[in-house]
């Protein structure tokens, strides 16, 4: 078993504050993360969520992660949403459509929007890219990881920051600061397969 939270603080000793394309999928899975690497960081946030079903669901996440960088009133964090194509990517999923969740539907999902961020990030020059997919409990931090490294290979211009953020206490900070923060927290993953599990 990898320890991503040792990757991850390797990032401490870090020489200035290169540039991070961070992908994120919604507000409460984006304020622990951004607090901590904007410290090492200058960050470009990417919302390249096709996935989530229907687009008035897309809205409300892109709205709550607007909402929260507001409230974190940080000038050097820019936002980038990427286009959304939800009927593209449903036919691309499909094939596990009768998947449970946290199956290889997921995993083509999480490949699907890692390979955005690094296909954007390489076009774009960033040092570094990443997700913060691995905050939720709900998501396979190993596989994510996992697919960043494969992508580092396809991509090598750009390097991967392995993470778990759910680790070091990243979990628990993270629900006390969208406590206080009450920002819109859904109740599936996204996708229109994810709205069966309801």
């Amino acid at each position: 078993m990898n320890n991503y939270q040792k990757h991850l603080e390797q990032i401490r000793q870090l020489k200035g504050r290169p540039e991070l394309l961070i992908h994120i999928c919604c507000g409460v899975c984006s304020v622990y993360p951004l607090q901590y690497l904007r410290q090492y960081f200058r960050i470009t946030v990417f919302f390249s969520n096709s996935n989530i079903y229907p687009y008035e669901e897309y809205e409300k996440r892109l709205n709550a992660l607007k909402q929260y960088l507001d409230d974190l009133n940080d000038d050097s964090i820019t936002l980038i949403e990427d286009h959304y194509d939800n009927e593209n990517y449903t036919k691309q999923i499909s094939l596990y459509r009768d998947e449970p969740e946290g199956g290889k539907r997921c995993y083509l999902c999480y490949e699907l929007r890692m390979e955005e961020t690094f296909r954007y990030a390489s076009a774009h020059h960033y040092e570094y890219c990443t997700t913060v997919m691995s905050i939720s409990n709900r998501k396979n931090a190993d596989w994510i990881n996992e697919i960043g490294e494969k992508l580092q290979k396809k991509y090598p211009d750009v390097k991967y920051l392995y993470a778990d953020f759910k680790k070091g206490d990243g979990i628990t900070q993270n629900d006390a600061l969208n406590k206080e923060l009450n920002l819109y927290h859904q109740n599936y993953c996204g996708c229109i397969y994810s709205i069966r599990g309801l």
